[in-house]
């Protein structure tokens, strides 16, 4: 759902009209790479990137590091829908093929309500 908002600007009569995007489902997926395989869970977040692009659904996605061995995807969604959309997609499909040889356990997955944002 996209909502606009007019914000003044100090000493301008003109107002600005925003566009806002609002996200009330996100995900939170913290992963741990086996001893010497962090580059390779490096590239493969890397390489998710290109994947979400063909996500409509799928407002924001963050691919981190934590620590040395723990990296995590922080991704929004405007509906529900969207957000299973994403969790039957392609990422975790790629997850569950490469994950055994990246990753020391089980990815550690969060369905999360956001609360207010910027």
């Amino acid at each position: 759902m996209l909502a606009t908002r007019s914000r003044g600007c100090p000493g301008e009569r003109m107002l600005r009209e925003e566009t806002l995007m609002t996200v009330k489902f996100a995900l939170l997926a913290l992963l741990e790479a086996k001893p010497g395989r962090e580059q390779a869970v490096w590239d493969f977040l890397q390489g998710g990137r290109d994947i979400v692009l063909g996500e409509p659904a799928t407002v924001t996605w963050h691919a981190f590091r934590v620590t040395d061995a723990t990296f995590g995807i922080f991704d929004t969604f405007e509906t529900e829908e969207g957000r299973q959309a994403h969790l039957t997609g392609a990422i975790p499909a790629a997850l569950g093929e490469f994950g055994p040889t990246l990753l020391a356990k089980d990815p550690d997955i969060r369905l999360l309500e956001i609360i207010a944002e910027k």
